[in-house]
């Protein structure tokens, strides 16, 4: 049992136990994009609902995702800051157990790309694209969350996806795709 669950059945809770266990895949899948790590991301998501569980009964009800999200970025750009956690982002997908098995190989692939690409960008810069095109946040509200104005939130978005759309990981699918093209011509094409 997570801590989290274990505190909130400890004091009787049921809101922030009903909230945690709604919220975790999807915290969880955002912590994994900004960490590179399953374990890291794990932690963090566990970390940061601890910490919200203590302040649950001064969160506003309408700001409760927003509070959390922060949280939740904050925590990671703390975690880097003071590199007390070796951050180890792997060459290689985490283990199967935590994956679907959806048998698509080129989605594996795809993501396993983008994790690696996301891996090189400065902390920033993941957490504004990761905010921007995973959470699908406005860059208003991104600009809130890490409380820094809209044209440092729009500089970041534009450099870490320069930086992605140049990383060599990508190579392979765009390689891929033009010989597709070039091996199914469009009838009538000159």
């Amino acid at each position: 049992m997570p801590q989290y669950e274990r505190l909130a059945a400890s004091s009787g809770s049921n809101d922030f136990a009903a909230y945690a266990s709604a919220a975790w895949t999807r915290l969880l899948r955002t912590a994994l994009l900004l960490t590179g790590d399953y374990h890291e991301a794990e932690d963090l998501v566990q970390t940061t609902l601890a910490k919200v569980y203590a302040r649950w009964g001064r969160i506003p009800p309408d700001d409760v995702d927003f509070y959390v999200r922060r949280s939740l970025v904050n925590n990671n750009l703390s975690r880097i800051r003071r590199r007390r956690v070796t951050h180890l982002l792997m060459p290689f997908l985490p283990e199967r157990v935590h994956q679907p098995d959806n048998g698509h190989a080129e989605s594996v692939e795809r993501r396993e790309a983008v994790t690696r690409a996301l891996a090189t960008l400065s902390a920033r810069q993941r957490t504004v694209l990761v905010l921007r095109y995973w959470e699908d946040l406005p860059e208003t509200a991104i600009a809130e969350v890490l409380d820094c104005s809209l044209g440092t939130v729009k500089t970041h978005a534009r450099r870490g996806l320069a930086a992605l759309r140049s990383h060599p990981a990508f190579e392979a699918f765009s390689a891929a795709s033009d010989a597709s093209d070039r091996s199914h011509p469009v009838t009538g094409a000159r």
